[in-house]
């Protein structure tokens, strides 16, 4: 069975992990992974913080099919927003995350004084335009509403995504980090800033939208069929990683994890599943 847990709450989390590290011996405690001398002890469970799909379902198939041959214990916690995993990672309530990419990560760290860092890349969402009124690119006109994700990364994301298909024109030298105050030519377009874990649920009351693909999955889009225009893989940096609180990259059992989701088996579930709405895009993160 697993043991997935979907929060979408603060106080839903506080008080889960709160039972969980009260709860004598709990085998699920990241407070109680360490032995003698503040060793990682391995008999029990790598507790992984991570996004429904398709950060999840890769877990779950890593925990299903690969982790018992390792002897590795692996378990799921699902979160449904960008932040919590980050803060229960920090905190020592999970063991680790898998849900982010390195210009959100680092925007993050600097912004809320944590200590998180990359371990291994595992895959890459593309980020897409998608409409239920427009059938192409190419029908949207001034007037019409777009909405993009309101965190840091991923709308200079979204808005470099719609400069380079010339839906909007940016500062000369903009980069990740492009806000709405950085478009300089909006060509007659207005822009509703929402929540990413939202956006999909605005593609009614908006003309078109931006969506990370991990939202644009659990809302039952194929990135790869039903997007507008999509980011290119070749050269993008924001390939999705395990990650962990700084200090604990080498737990021989995140370092098992790691080993595992850069393997072949990963690779083809991936391929066979997504049909290219996921790609792998395994290594090392870039420093």
């Amino acid at each position: 069975m697993r043991k997935n847990i979907k929060l979408t709450a603060f106080a839903a989390v506080s008080a889960a992990l709160a039972l969980g590290l009260t709860a004598c011996g709990s085998s699920s405690d990241p407070s109680s992974a360490k032995a003698d001398g503040g060793k990682a002890d391995e008999s029990k469970p790598l507790v992984i913080a991570a996004s429904p799909s398709p950060h999840a379902d890769i877990l779950n198939f890593v925990k299903d099919k690969l982790a018992a041959k390792e002897g590795l214990k692996l378990e799921v916690k699902e979160f449904t927003d960008y932040v919590l995993p980050n803060t229960a990672t920090e905190q020592g309530q999970v063991d680790g995350n898998y849900f982010q990419h390195k210009p959100y990560l680092d925007d993050f760290n600097k912004k809320n004084g944590t200590h998180i860092v990359p371990v291994v890349n595992v895959h890459l969402e593309p980020l897409g335009l998608y409409s239920k009124k427009v059938k192409a690119v190419g029908d949207i006109k001034a007037g019409q509403t777009i909405a993009v994700p309101n965190d840091t990364t991923n709308e200079g994301r979204a808005l470099q995504l719609l400069a380079a298909n010339n839906l909007i024109t940016l500062k000369e030298g903009v980069g990740t980090g492009a806000k709405l105050s950085d478009i300089t030519d909006k060509k007659g377009l207005e822009f509703k800033e929402l929540e990413a874990a939202t956006v999909p649920r605005a593609l009614n009351d908006v003309d078109a939208a931006v969506i990370n693909g991990n939202y644009a999955l659990e809302a039952k889009l194929a990135p790869a069929k039903d997007a507008l225009i999509l980011e290119k893989a070749d050269g993008n940096p924001y390939a999705n990683f395990l990650a962990v609180k700084d200090g604990n990259q080498n737990d021989p059992r995140v370092q098992k994890l790691a080993k595992l989701l850069n393997s072949d088996e990963v690779k083809k579930f991936i391929e066979d599943k997504y049909q290219g709405s996921v790609t792998p895009a395994f290594g090392a993160p870039k420093a």
